[in-house]
């Protein structure tokens, strides 16, 4: 496994989902007791907007109307970006066993030489 692989599989979306835990994290407290649903949604927006395949474009609607159907939107993206970043963080799990075991048989062949 190469370094850019394993930055590109493991580092950068276990650094992100991190960096945006602690984004949002202040922002889901409430009484003392963080709302993980809250703080799943959040975190998945950026995962899951642009992979949405359907927008529902508010059309001939006031502006309540506007921007419920924009926060609408952006629920529906949060939940499945949820769903992929927590698809992403089992991958980088799997990768990181898969780099240490790789890592590991390189040692142990470079020791048997």
């Amino acid at each position: 496994m190469r370094i850019s692989e394993f930055l590109g599989k493991v580092i950068f979306p276990v650094g992100t989902a991190i960096f945006l835990a602690a984004l949002f994290y202040p922002v889901c407290m409430d009484n003392g007791v963080c709302d993980y649903l809250k703080l799943w949604i959040l975190t998945g927006i950026p995962f899951g907007v642009h992979r949405m395949f359907v927008w529902v474009i508010p059309k001939g609607f006031d502006i309540g109307g506007t921007i419920g159907v924009l926060v609408m939107n952006l629920l529906a993206g949060g939940v499945i970006g949820g769903v992929i970043l927590i698809w992403r963080l089992v991958l980088a799990a799997f990768y990181l066993v898969k780099g240490i075991g790789s890592g590991i048989l390189w040692l142990a062949g470079k020791r048997a030489v």
